[in-house]
């Protein structure tokens, strides 16, 4: 699936399709790191006892995951990238609240096949 955000595509595929790439402009990047507030812990703790989802960690991941794919598409656009391919999301604990999200990829520049 093709995505668009403003000017510039991303794809987790190795290519877009209906366009070739014609220059390579190399690795970018996105990365946050977030923590949560004493409230969203001690919510986050004490649905952990009972069990089920965490809305507290979903809600923090899902802003997290947005915030580094718009730093690696900013990242991408100042390389003169339309376009990143190979698109991938790698995530790590730093501590018991806060969570590493990194966005990585490919810039390219691309044209409609013809």
């Amino acid at each position: 699936m093709v995505e668009e955000h403003g000017d510039i595509i991303y794809v987790t595929s190795n290519y877009v399709p209906g366009y070739r790439a014609v220059k390579v402009l190399g690795f970018v990047y996105g990365l946050t790191v977030r923590s949560r507030g004493l409230g969203g812990q001690i919510g986050a703790g004490l649905r952990s006892i009972v069990g089920g989802e965490i809305k507290e960690y979903v809600t923090m991941m899902e802003h997290s995951r947005q915030e580094a794919l718009e730093r690696m598409l900013d990242h991408a656009r100042e390389m003169g990238a339309n376009a990143v391919i190979s698109v991938r999301f790698d995530s790590d604990s730093i501590s018991d609240i806060m969570q590493e999200i990194l966005a990585y990829g490919t810039a390219v520049i691309v044209e409609p096949e013809e």
